[in-house]
């Protein structure tokens, strides 16, 4: 160590301890300290991906990936982490106060991350270990019918994968990740339902779900057309699901000129409507894969897959959008 971090440590006494064995308990003691004070954040986290993030489901990967290297790696890729200090991670997180979902998110993934580099050694003190997390703000805005109906015909306007995407979650009410990661074994044309595996839903269950004829004749375009892998929305340049979300929203917004929403919205608004289609609670929240709709009695005892149900609810689901979206923007009554 070099200048005010030279620590003298006293690690025993000649000649009780050989000249041989001082030397294998220095060796000993550089290898447990050395790392601390000279590993910089950018390579940190190269050795954070490989042996954490790595071990992450692909969306999961995907949104570590998303906050460090987006946020924190542009500013503090160089610095020592010895000397990033909470001042430092606060200037960042401060930038994104207007976007509550991202700042709670920012935060809990740099959380994990300097918890890791402590247990590491590439830290003796942790900037954020007294920090709270920032509660996000519950959401509540569903799409009008007349929203709803600007929304799907902008879709139909955009060029490329998103359009299809957009109406597929319009459709399906999933969430936009697991829709993005579909590959065509997980949809079946005969049964027409879509098979989401654990590794790529929120919740870590596998979701089987009837589609409607709409959404089915998209992902029967979709399977039949030649493409480079299983996916059925490949990022561009990538082996990687379709990832071009924001430039993609903004042009969306432009066509469809409605008060701000997220893409999410159109998940809620599902769910929302399902209830205003007189659907039973439960098989709504089956449809949307909500692990709350399901006692873990129920989980244990009750093997019945409620896909007759499902798929009745998904038809007059689609009855909706068609009259709203397609014939007619009239709405239903309140």
């Amino acid at each position: 160590m070099r200048g005010t971090d030279r620590q003298l440590i006293c690690i025993g006494r000649y000649p009780s301890l050989t000249l041989q064995d001082a030397r294998t308990e220095a060796k000993r003691l550089l290898a447990t300290t050395q790392p601390t004070g000279r590993v910089s954040f950018s390579e940190a986290y190269d050795t954070f991906k490989k042996t954490h993030i790595s071990a992450k489901k692909p969306s999961t990967q995907r949104g570590y990936k998303h906050i460090l290297e987006r946020h924190y790696l542009p500013v503090l890729k160089n610095k020592r982490m010895s000397s990033i200090t909470t001042h430092m991670l606060s200037a960042i997180t401060d930038e994104l106060v207007d976007t509550p979902s991202e700042l709670h998110h920012a935060q809990a993934v740099s959380r994990t991350f300097f918890r890791w580099a402590k247990r590491r050694k590439y830290i003796t003190n942790n900037p954020l270990e007294d920090i709270q997390l920032a509660k996000p703000k519950r959401r509540k805005r569903t799409l009008t019918d007349e929203e709803l109906r600007k929304v799907w015909f902008a879709a139909g306007e955009i060029e490329g994968d998103f359009g299809e995407i957009v109406r597929l979650l319009i459709l399906m009410g999933q969430r936009r990740g697991e829709t993005a990661a579909l590959a065509d074994h997980y949809y079946s044309d005969n049964a027409q339902t879509v098979s989401l595996p654990g590794e790529i839903t929120k919740n870590h269950l596998d979701h089987t779900f009837p589609v409607g004829l709409m959404a089915a004749s998209i992902l029967s375009k979709r399977v039949r057309q030649k493409r480079a892998s299983k996916l059925l929305f490949q990022a561009v340049g990538s082996d990687l699901p379709f990832s071009g979300w924001s430039k993609s929203k903004k042009a969306l917004d432009k066509l469809a000129n409605i008060a701000n929403w997220t893409l999410h919205d159109l998940r809620r608004t599902f769910r929302t409507n399902l209830g205003r289609l007189k659907v039973r609670p439960d098989i709504a929240e089956r449809l949307v894969n909500h692990i709350s709709a399901r006692t873990e009695m129920e989980e244990t005892y009750d093997l019945y897959t409620y896909l007759p149900e499902m798929r009745e609810a998904m038809e007059k689901w689609e009855a909706f959008v068609q009259s709203v979206c397609i014939d007619s923007p009239a709405a239903l009554a309140a």
